[in-house]
């Protein structure tokens, strides 16, 4: 019987030609991710990349105060760490697993010596990081400008994106502190869509019954995202295509 698992299951290593990825792939790690699992702290030194495959992991930023607010999500269309391959080695931000799963983990000075062969792992790294500014950007102008409910839609279906379900274990709570709002406010807008049929919500799990219907209750924020990272990688080829392309 063949392994659940494959590398290839994230379209980073995915994408990777296999002579650039078989020198990687006996050093990679697979490695189980628990919900509310701490990957890094802001100022921490990071000493690996996390390719997920179907966890998902959330950057948060921390104010003094506490306080937290989700940057962006990575899912299985990118990885954890990107300051290893841009020079930084650490960030003000922290990486916290959103939903459970697993990931491939990478040593970071792996990583820095095949990103500096300068082959198509070079070119991927650098094109997803952009496609990840995109979703940071586009996350601070919702977050300022476009209500809890439409927030709460473009969340969703960010995160549906990168599951193989339409099944969210996730408490309000932790909505709420991902979208850096009042729980309140995750209770209307969660409210607000199960009355219009289009999720439903039971004891820390989101089914979403209606994805159309999320689609159209969405800010432009979601297409923004979606769309720049299909164009940013749309001239890759997969080495296993079936289950290395999102839907």
């Amino acid at each position: 019987m063949s392994s659940p698992h494959n590398p290839s299951q994230n379209h980073i290593l995915a994408a990777l030609p296999t002579a650039e990825f078989e020198p990687l792939a006996a050093h990679l790690e697979l490695v189980p991710l628990a919900l509310g699992e701490i990957l890094y702290e802001p100022g921490g030194q990071l000493e690996h990349a996390y390719f997920p495959t179907t966890a998902i992991v959330s950057l948060h930023y921390v104010t003094e105060s506490g306080a937290s607010a989700e940057t962006a999500g990575v899912g299985n269309e990118g990885l954890v760490g990107i300051s290893l391959f841009m020079g930084g080695d650490t960030t003000p931000s922290s990486a916290v697993v959103q939903t459970s799963g697993h990931a491939y983990r990478l040593e970071r000075r792996l990583l820095k010596q095949e990103f500096n062969r300068g082959g198509l792992l070079h070119r991927v790294l650098l094109r997803y990081t952009q496609a990840l500014i995109t979703q940071m950007n586009q996350t601070a102008a919702c977050n300022r400008h476009h209500s809890v409910e439409q927030q709460l839609c473009r969340w969703l279906l960010l995160t549906l994106d990168r599951l193989p379900s339409n099944e969210l274990v996730m408490t309000q709570d932790l909505v709420a502190s991902m979208l850096g709002v009042r729980r309140e406010g995750i209770t209307e807008a969660a409210g607000n869509l199960q009355r219009a049929g289009l999720i439903r919500y039971r004891r820390g799990h989101i089914s979403v019954l209606e994805r159309p219907g999320l689609e159209a209750a969405v800010c432009e924020c979601y297409a923004v995202v979606k769309k720049e990272l299909v164009r940013l990688l749309s001239d890759v080829r997969y080495r296993q295509t079936a289950s290395a392309i999102a839907a």
